[in-house]
Protein backbone atom coordinates (compact mmCIF):
# COMPACT_ATOMS: atom_id res chain seq x y z
CA UNK A 1 0.00 0.00 0.00
CA UNK A 2 1.50 3.26 -0.57
CA UNK A 3 1.38 5.60 2.77
CA UNK A 4 1.55 8.75 0.21
CA UNK A 5 -1.48 8.36 -1.81
CA UNK A 6 -3.49 6.93 1.88
CA UNK A 7 -2.05 10.32 3.04
CA UNK A 8 -3.49 12.69 0.21
CA UNK A 9 -6.98 10.68 -0.10
CA UNK A 10 -7.58 11.26 3.21
CA UNK A 11 -6.77 14.84 3.39
CA UNK A 12 -8.57 15.32 0.24
CA UNK A 13 -11.67 13.73 1.56
CA UNK A 14 -11.42 16.44 4.45
CA UNK A 15 -10.83 19.15 2.03
CA UNK A 16 -14.26 18.03 0.27
CA UNK A 17 -16.14 18.03 3.41
CA UNK A 18 -16.52 14.17 4.45
CA UNK A 19 -14.26 14.53 7.21
CA UNK A 20 -12.52 11.53 8.64
CA UNK A 21 -14.92 8.95 9.20
CA UNK A 22 -13.86 7.22 6.28
CA UNK A 23 -10.57 6.90 6.90
CA UNK A 24 -10.05 3.02 8.59
CA UNK A 25 -12.10 2.33 5.53
CA UNK A 26 -10.15 3.59 3.02
CA UNK A 27 -6.97 2.41 4.49
CA UNK A 28 -8.63 -1.11 4.42
CA UNK A 29 -9.09 -0.81 0.59
CA UNK A 30 -6.28 -0.09 -0.38
CA UNK A 31 -4.33 -2.83 1.44
CA UNK A 32 -6.90 -5.16 -0.36
CA UNK A 33 -5.73 -3.51 -3.82
CA UNK A 34 -9.15 -3.89 -6.08
CA UNK A 35 -9.06 -2.07 -9.37
CA UNK A 36 -11.83 -0.23 -7.78
CA UNK A 37 -13.90 0.19 -5.21
CA UNK A 38 -16.73 2.50 -3.21
CA UNK A 39 -17.10 4.13 0.16
CA UNK A 40 -20.33 5.33 1.75
CA UNK A 41 -21.52 7.90 4.12
CA UNK A 42 -24.60 9.95 5.07
CA UNK A 43 -24.42 13.52 6.11
CA UNK A 44 -27.30 15.10 7.73
CA UNK A 45 -27.40 19.10 6.76
CA UNK A 46 -30.79 21.08 7.98
CA UNK A 47 -32.27 17.88 9.38
CA UNK A 48 -31.89 16.41 5.86
CA UNK A 49 -29.61 13.36 5.65
CA UNK A 50 -27.89 13.12 2.48
CA UNK A 51 -26.07 9.47 1.07
CA UNK A 52 -23.07 9.57 -0.32
CA UNK A 53 -21.33 7.01 -2.75
CA UNK A 54 -17.63 7.78 -3.36
CA UNK A 55 -15.55 6.13 -6.17
CA UNK A 56 -11.89 5.61 -6.51
CA UNK A 57 -9.93 3.91 -9.18
CA UNK A 58 -6.55 2.57 -9.71
CA UNK A 59 -4.04 3.74 -11.71
CA UNK A 60 -2.37 2.27 -14.79
CA UNK A 61 0.71 1.46 -12.41
CA UNK A 62 -1.99 -0.11 -9.53
CA UNK A 63 -0.25 2.03 -6.83
CA UNK A 64 -1.96 4.77 -6.68
CA UNK A 65 -5.87 5.48 -6.47
CA UNK A 66 -7.81 8.11 -7.45
CA UNK A 67 -11.06 9.50 -6.26
CA UNK A 68 -13.11 10.92 -8.87
CA UNK A 69 -16.07 11.45 -8.58
CA UNK A 70 -19.43 10.60 -6.04
CA UNK A 71 -22.58 10.46 -6.09
CA UNK A 72 -25.49 12.06 -3.63
CA UNK A 73 -29.22 11.71 -3.15
CA UNK A 74 -31.33 13.35 -0.64
CA UNK A 75 -33.26 10.91 2.08
CA UNK A 76 -37.13 10.81 0.82
CA UNK A 77 -36.70 12.92 -2.12
CA UNK A 78 -36.38 12.08 -5.75
CA UNK A 79 -33.42 14.02 -6.41
CA UNK A 80 -29.66 12.39 -6.87
CA UNK A 81 -26.53 13.68 -8.63
CA UNK A 82 -23.07 12.55 -9.60
CA UNK A 83 -20.33 15.28 -8.95
CA UNK A 84 -17.15 14.96 -10.99
CA UNK A 85 -13.61 15.94 -9.09
CA UNK A 86 -11.27 18.20 -11.43
CA UNK A 87 -7.39 17.33 -9.75
CA UNK A 88 -8.82 16.30 -6.27
CA UNK A 89 -11.05 19.19 -5.81
CA UNK A 90 -14.08 20.04 -6.88
CA UNK A 91 -18.04 20.21 -5.31
CA UNK A 92 -17.51 19.51 -1.28
CA UNK A 93 -20.36 17.52 0.19
CA UNK A 94 -22.33 21.03 1.42
CA UNK A 95 -22.01 22.27 -1.49
CA UNK A 96 -23.76 19.34 -3.32
CA UNK A 97 -26.22 19.31 -1.19
CA UNK A 98 -26.98 22.91 -1.22
CA UNK A 99 -27.27 22.52 -5.27
CA UNK A 100 -29.94 19.78 -4.67
CA UNK A 101 -31.75 21.75 -2.94
CA UNK A 102 -32.05 24.48 -5.32
CA UNK A 103 -29.78 27.19 -4.44
CA UNK A 104 -26.44 28.09 -6.48
CA UNK A 105 -22.84 28.16 -5.60
CA UNK A 106 -19.86 29.82 -6.68
CA UNK A 107 -17.02 27.86 -7.71
CA UNK A 108 -14.11 28.20 -9.76
CA UNK A 109 -13.87 25.98 -12.53
CA UNK A 110 -11.87 25.05 -15.69
CA UNK A 111 -12.73 24.95 -19.43
CA UNK A 112 -11.45 22.04 -21.60
CA UNK A 113 -8.25 24.27 -22.45
CA UNK A 114 -7.54 23.91 -18.98
CA UNK A 115 -8.10 27.86 -18.19
CA UNK A 116 -9.85 28.78 -14.99
CA UNK A 117 -12.85 30.87 -14.54
CA UNK A 118 -14.98 31.69 -11.92
CA UNK A 119 -19.17 31.44 -11.75
CA UNK A 120 -22.05 30.61 -10.24
CA UNK A 121 -23.73 27.50 -10.87
CA UNK A 122 -27.07 25.38 -10.35
CA UNK A 123 -28.60 22.25 -11.29
CA UNK A 124 -30.37 22.70 -14.36
CA UNK A 125 -33.20 20.32 -13.12
CA UNK A 126 -35.29 21.02 -16.53
CA UNK A 127 -32.33 19.48 -18.77
CA UNK A 128 -30.42 16.49 -18.20
CA UNK A 129 -26.77 14.73 -19.86
CA UNK A 130 -26.70 11.55 -21.77
CA UNK A 131 -25.64 9.85 -18.49
CA UNK A 132 -28.85 10.40 -16.73
CA UNK A 133 -27.29 13.47 -14.87
CA UNK A 134 -28.66 17.12 -14.15
CA UNK A 135 -26.96 19.93 -16.11
CA UNK A 136 -24.93 22.07 -14.15
CA UNK A 137 -25.75 25.84 -15.47
CA UNK A 138 -23.06 28.12 -15.08
CA UNK A 139 -23.53 32.21 -14.78
CA UNK A 140 -19.88 33.68 -15.11
CA UNK A 141 -18.50 36.99 -14.63
CA UNK A 142 -19.78 38.31 -17.67
CA UNK A 143 -23.35 37.70 -16.32
CA UNK A 144 -22.03 40.28 -13.63
CA UNK A 145 -24.40 39.16 -10.58
CA UNK A 146 -23.19 40.81 -7.86
CA UNK A 147 -25.53 39.65 -4.66
CA UNK A 148 -23.68 42.40 -2.01
CA UNK A 149 -25.58 45.11 -3.99
CA UNK A 150 -28.53 43.82 -2.65
CA UNK A 151 -27.18 43.04 0.42
CA UNK A 152 -25.43 46.80 1.40
CA UNK A 153 -29.13 48.15 1.30
CA UNK A 154 -30.66 45.78 3.63
CA UNK A 155 -30.72 47.24 7.74
CA UNK A 156 -28.98 43.94 8.89
CA UNK A 157 -27.78 43.68 12.51
CA UNK A 158 -24.14 43.75 12.96
CA UNK A 159 -22.84 43.81 9.39
CA UNK A 160 -20.58 46.71 9.85
CA UNK A 161 -18.58 44.29 12.91
CA UNK A 162 -15.01 42.79 11.68
CA UNK A 163 -15.50 40.21 9.18
CA UNK A 164 -19.00 40.08 9.43
CA UNK A 165 -20.04 41.45 5.35
CA UNK A 166 -17.05 39.09 4.68
CA UNK A 167 -18.30 35.87 6.12
CA UNK A 168 -22.11 36.85 4.97
CA UNK A 169 -20.52 36.35 1.54
CA UNK A 170 -18.74 33.65 1.78
CA UNK A 171 -21.32 31.43 3.29
CA UNK A 172 -23.71 32.75 0.27
CA UNK A 173 -21.04 31.39 -2.22
CA UNK A 174 -21.05 28.20 -0.54
CA UNK A 175 -24.63 28.06 -1.10
CA UNK A 176 -25.75 28.40 2.47
CA UNK A 177 -29.54 29.94 3.85
CA UNK A 178 -27.43 32.01 5.54
CA UNK A 179 -29.50 33.59 8.55
CA UNK A 180 -29.33 37.53 9.52
CA UNK A 181 -30.97 39.73 11.71
CA UNK A 182 -32.95 42.43 9.95
CA UNK A 183 -34.57 45.69 10.99
CA UNK A 184 -38.51 45.65 10.11
CA UNK A 185 -39.88 49.02 11.17
CA UNK A 186 -37.90 49.47 14.50
CA UNK A 187 -37.89 45.61 15.31
CA UNK A 188 -35.55 42.89 14.39
CA UNK A 189 -36.32 40.27 12.65
CA UNK A 190 -34.58 36.69 11.76
CA UNK A 191 -34.55 35.92 8.53
CA UNK A 192 -32.34 33.65 5.87
CA UNK A 193 -30.64 34.87 2.99
CA UNK A 194 -29.38 33.21 -0.08
CA UNK A 195 -28.00 33.76 -3.66
CA UNK A 196 -30.29 33.88 -6.99
CA UNK A 197 -27.92 34.53 -9.88
CA UNK A 198 -30.72 33.74 -12.39
CA UNK A 199 -32.94 36.26 -11.51
CA UNK A 200 -29.93 38.96 -10.43
CA UNK A 201 -31.06 39.20 -6.93
CA UNK A 202 -30.94 37.55 -3.18
CA UNK A 203 -34.06 35.41 -1.88
CA UNK A 204 -35.52 36.77 1.50
CA UNK A 205 -37.58 34.22 3.61
CA UNK A 206 -38.74 34.51 7.23
CA UNK A 207 -38.20 31.11 9.65
CA UNK A 208 -41.17 29.53 7.84
CA UNK A 209 -39.78 29.95 4.55
CA UNK A 210 -42.03 32.77 3.26
CA UNK A 211 -40.64 35.03 0.99
CA UNK A 212 -40.42 38.61 2.21
CA UNK A 213 -39.83 42.09 0.30
CA UNK A 214 -36.65 43.40 0.14
CA UNK A 215 -37.97 46.95 0.39
CA UNK A 216 -39.32 46.02 3.93
CA UNK A 217 -35.80 45.52 5.20
CA UNK A 218 -33.87 47.96 3.71
CA UNK A 219 -31.25 51.20 5.49
CA UNK A 220 -33.63 54.20 6.12
CA UNK A 221 -31.44 56.24 3.84
CA UNK A 222 -31.94 54.01 1.04
CA UNK A 223 -36.14 53.52 1.71
CA UNK A 224 -35.78 57.65 1.56
CA UNK A 225 -33.52 58.02 -1.50
CA UNK A 226 -36.20 55.55 -3.23
CA UNK A 227 -39.35 57.81 -1.93
CA UNK A 228 -37.20 60.83 -3.07
CA UNK A 229 -36.43 59.46 -6.24
CA UNK A 230 -40.77 58.19 -6.75
CA UNK A 231 -41.54 61.81 -5.93
CA UNK A 232 -38.94 63.56 -8.63
CA UNK A 233 -40.32 61.16 -11.19
CA UNK A 234 -43.63 62.18 -12.44
CA UNK A 235 -42.48 65.95 -12.28
CA UNK A 236 -39.51 64.86 -15.07
CA UNK A 237 -42.36 63.26 -16.84
CA UNK A 238 -44.55 66.48 -16.76
CA UNK A 239 -41.71 68.28 -17.12
CA UNK A 240 -40.63 66.53 -20.49
CA UNK A 241 -44.53 65.93 -21.64
CA UNK A 242 -44.68 69.93 -21.45
CA UNK A 243 -41.43 70.36 -24.27
CA UNK A 244 -43.01 67.77 -26.34
CA UNK A 245 -46.17 70.31 -26.35
CA UNK A 246 -44.00 73.09 -27.21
Amino acid sequence: MNTQNLSYLQKQLLNLGFGEGMNADLEKKLQAAPKEFTLQTTQEYNKQPVDYTLHYKAGDKDEMYFFNKYDASLQGKDMAQTFYLNKGSGITAKEAYNLMEGRAVHKQLENLEGEKYNAWIVIDKENKAENGNFKLRPFTDGWNYKPERAIDKLDIVGINEAGAREKLMKSLEKGNRHQVTAMKDGKEVKLFLEANPAEHRVNLTNWKGEAQQLEHYKKPEVKQQNAQQQEDAPAKKQRKGAKMKV
